[in-house]
């Protein structure tokens, strides 16, 4: 009852209301879009070929985890969101290595609009390529009706103009809503995929291709991997910070201690979608050379979700995109300098200089378990399906979206609650609610 009474207080905040209905409303347009199909495309066969699980046919149901079935069904919004992810973590990268979009960065607002204008401009090369290859692969297996130049063309318009319009939606959710725009679109994405996971399960029982048992050890996994995931997601290393008395006038600031908080994950979710992204192209490519090429046969098979290359490969990834990516978020010689400025000190830590050093190494230490954490989450379900046979094909990947998104905006919602001193969304008894004043 509690639960239910801070969740209607949404309502009665103007400002959260219009968010999370903006974002809904936004969520509802994506789903549509994931349902109007491309013509000329036998989606029969097509949906045929992503039922395999190896092979081409593994890769794209892989793929299609992320676009909430619309690829399988060779819809507007089969790129979905993944062309302006790959975009945005190219620009990142080009951000540290190439000097003129490292002083871009360092240049404020004006500088971050230059920069998301060039990923724009990336994200329309990178879909138009995707498309055009989509385009070939499916002459290429026989699923298009009237092969030729007409249909790719009309293909590669129709899926790079729909994937910028996904940019676009999930810059306006960014902007108006609720979360992180690509990551919420993402996991609508995910989400929109369960009941089906649900139903094949309960085929494949019925038609005794699966024990009932067995089946209820799957939920049973899931639902422990996702406690795993909400209990380590909460983790974080307490720096406590002290803060000197200042006299100014006949009034004494200071004195009191805090703390900053450093989360075990602290980046989120956003390694786990770059190193996939990171690994989507390769995949792509060797599944269209696999036919030409034993070398592209080997590496395709090697790179579906339950080889080893590839889950050595995405382990590194995830480590990798976890460090790299706190390098982007935590600068610890500003933090640092704000603590000195402000008149507070770590106990026991010099200010200025080595506490900068001090916060380089707990993000080191912290960082490294949290990387680990992320990559050993993002594939156990991918090890769990080499020894189990599964109906359906999710990663850890998938859940580590689904809960770090939820837990994000479940956090954004909270603060909008407190700060209009309602009662938490998730907690209650912090603050009083209005009814009770």
């Amino acid at each position: 009852m509690v639960l239910l009474k801070n969740f209607i207080n949404i309502f009665f905040v103007p400002e959260l209301r219009k968010k999370l209905f903006f974002t809904l409303g936004v969520l509802i347009v994506y789903r549509l879009g994931s349902h109007i199909p491309v013509v000329g495309v036998d989606v029969a066969a097509l949906k045929n070929l992503l039922d395999q699980t190896t092979g081409l046919g593994g890769l794209l149901g892989y793929l299609d985890l992320f676009s909430g079935g619309a690829l399988q069904h060779c819809t507007l919004f089969a790129l979905g969101i993944m062309p302006y992810i790959t975009a945005s973590i190219t620009m990142q990268m080009l951000g540290v290595a190439v000097p003129y979009l490292e002083q871009l960065l360092k240049e404020g607002e004006y500088g971050r609009k230059v920069v998301n204008q060039y990923t724009r401009y990336l994200a329309l090369i990178v879909s138009v390529g995707q498309s055009f290859g989509f385009a070939l692969l499916l002459e290429r297996q026989g699923l298009v009706l009237q092969p030729g130049w007409g249909f790719r063309i009309m293909l590669v318009l129709l899926l790079s103009v729909s994937a910028l319009f996904v940019m676009w939606l999930s810059e306006q959710i960014s902007l108006f809503g609720l979360g992180n725009g690509s990551s919420m679109i993402i996991a609508a994405g995910i989400i929109a995929n369960f009941p089906s996971y649900f139903i094949k399960t309960w085929y494949h029982v019925q038609q005794g291709h699966m024990e009932l048992p067995v089946a209820l050890l799957i939920v049973a996994i899931f639902i422990v991997i996702t406690a795993c995931i909400v209990f380590l997601e909460k983790g974080e290393r307490k720096i406590p910070v002290q803060y000197s008395r200042r006299i100014v006038g006949h009034r004494i600031y200071g004195g009191q201690s805090s703390y900053i908080p450093f989360k075990i994950n602290t980046v989120g979710v956003m390694p786990v979608i770059f190193a996939n992204s990171v690994l989507n192209m390769p995949m792509f490519i060797a599944a269209m050379l696999a036919g030409r090429f034993a070398f592209f046969k080997w590496l395709s098979e090697s790179l579906s979700s339950t080889g080893m290359l590839y889950n050595v490969v995405e382990f590194c990834l995830i480590i990798f995109f976890s460090f790299f990516y706190t390098a982007l978020v935590y600068n610890p010689e500003e933090l640092a300098e704000n603590i000195r400025k402000s008149g507070g000190f770590i106990p026991g830590i010099r200010p200025g200089k080595k506490t900068a050093e001090f916060f380089y190494y707990i993000l080191t230490r912290v960082g490294l378990i949290g990387a680990i954490y992320l990559a050993t989450l993002a594939l156990f379900p991918n090890i769990m399906r080499m020894l189990i046979s599964m109906p359906f094909v999710i990663g850890g990947t998938s859940l580590l979206i689904v809960v770090g998104v939820s837990l994000d905006t479940a956090a954004q919602i909270e603060s909008y609650l407190i700060e209009h001193r309602y009662e938490g969304f998730l907690t209650s008894g912090r603050l009083r609610g209005r009814s009770s004043r």
